[in-house]
């Protein structure tokens, strides 16, 4: 079976660079879309939810989401933190990496050489 392998992110960002360079040093054939110029949907972000939980995907650390008025950053759910992923994408963890429909959300060497050894 094919591998298909996608990388989400936004492209000037430090940790998509090293993770795309992982990658690209492993020789995996990878095709990469940058949620800030081509966006993402709804549904992606309810699917990805679904496997990781909304709490790993929102990435809470970033400039982004720490000017957020308190009142946004308040009692948050899936629905709440999906609603501010889509309409400030960055927002989102980075990377997510998509191998056949597997998630791996932000960047560890380990656990990408784990996951294109099985």
């Amino acid at each position: 079976m094919t591998q298909t392998v996608t990388i989400h992110g936004i492209k000037a960002c430090d940790t998509m660079k090293k993770a795309r360079a992982w990658l690209d040093t492993h020789a995996i054939p990878h095709a990469f879309h940058d949620y800030k110029t081509q966006g993402i949907d709804r549904a992606s972000l309810i699917r990805w939810a679904g496997q990781t939980g909304w709490e790993a995907l929102l990435n809470r650390a970033g400039t982004t989401f720490r000017k957020l008025p308190d009142a946004d950053k308040a009692n948050l759910d899936q629905d709440k933190a999906i609603a501010l992923m889509l309409v400030q994408p960055s927002m989102i963890k980075r990377p997510v990496l998509d191998i056949n429909g597997t998630l791996l959300v932000g960047f560890k060497p380990d656990a990408y050489a784990a996951a294109f050894r099985a």
